[in-house]
């Protein structure tokens, strides 16, 4: 084996959520490793930003400004990238999000968004590189961010576990259905990953030196709960996924890959005295 079985050049790459935190990250690993690409995010912002550090890399870049729940829009995107480039090679479902609250104090439109954002724009995104793909008799290969919610019990998260179970499950079926056109259908798992959301910088461009510092016995709590001792670092979801993109994983399809320091192996939700589910020792500093 030699370096060319993780080379991606001249392979374009499409990315959901390719703006900020593990989304931009594969994009920029995408990058790094020759391939150029497109993302869709709805922060113009951040969109701008990426496309600045990809141009950087010597790669040609696409970006669209748009919401992945308007799924005409993602559509519309995935086929200006066909077009423009004549070829897609890689595609990268990461757009998603959620906010903590017990399924009990949902109402429909709650839940309606989170499985428009978490799947629907998955499949919106899926169906439209499906036929480029076909048609370019390249292969390809389909990359989906999931979570490991969606292989455990998750209370306050129950729609997005569900959206990320499903995703899973798609995963393995769409590896069956696309096999006969060499294409490729994963999922990475990642569990706590530092990201721009994650330290509070939700809006505008990433920038580090705004970001939330957590304290002391909030790093004690992951160090306590992750067997790697720390939370993820996008880069390294980055990696994960250019290596599925690449020769190395060519014998690689419907497996779910956890990026989680060792967390699903450690999985384990316990009640407090409260009676809420917690992972232990539960912090908010």
């Amino acid at each position: 084996m030699d370096a060319s079985a993780i080379d991606l050049s001249g392979q374009v790459a499409f990315v959901t959520g390719g703006g900020g935190g593990i989304g931009r990250a594969i994009a920029l690993c995408m990058a790094d490793m020759g391939a150029n690409v497109a993302v869709i995010d709805n922060v113009p912002e951040r969109c701008e930003e990426v496309a600045a550090r990809v141009r950087e890399r010597g790669r040609e870049v696409l970006t669209f400004p748009y919401n992945v729940m308007e799924t005409d829009k993602v559509a519309e995107a995935v086929a200006e990238t066909g077009a423009k480039f004549g070829r897609l090679d890689i595609l990268v479902n990461n757009a998603g999000g959620v906010a903590r609250r017990h399924f009990k104090d949902l109402q429909e439109k709650n839940w309606r968004r989170h499985i428009d954002l978490n799947l629907v724009s998955n499949l919106a995104a899926t169906s439209a590189a499906i036929p480029i793909m076909i048609e370019g008799k390249r292969g390809g290969s389909i990359i989906n961010v999931s979570s490991i919610e969606g292989s455990r019990a998750a209370p306050g998260y129950a729609v997005y576990a569900a959206c990320k179970a499903g995703i899973n499950n798609l995963t393995r079926t769409l590896a069956l259905e696309l096999a006969e056109y060499g294409i490729r259908v994963n999922t990475i798992a990642p569990d706590i990953t530092i990201t721009p959301g994650i330290r509070g910088n939700f809006t505008g461009p990433v920038d580090e030196s705004k970001w939330y510092v957590p304290g002391p016995s909030a790093e004690a709590s992951v160090a306590a709960r992750v067997p790697a001792g720390r939370a993820g670092i996008d880069t390294e979801c980055g990696m994960a996924a250019v290596f599925l993109a690449s020769k190395m994983a060519s014998y690689v399809t419907g497996t779910i890959l956890p990026v989680d320091g060792g967390s699903w192996a450690s999985s384990g939700w316990v009640r407090n005295s409260q009676q809420d589910w917690i992972l232990p020792p539960e912090v908010t500093d």
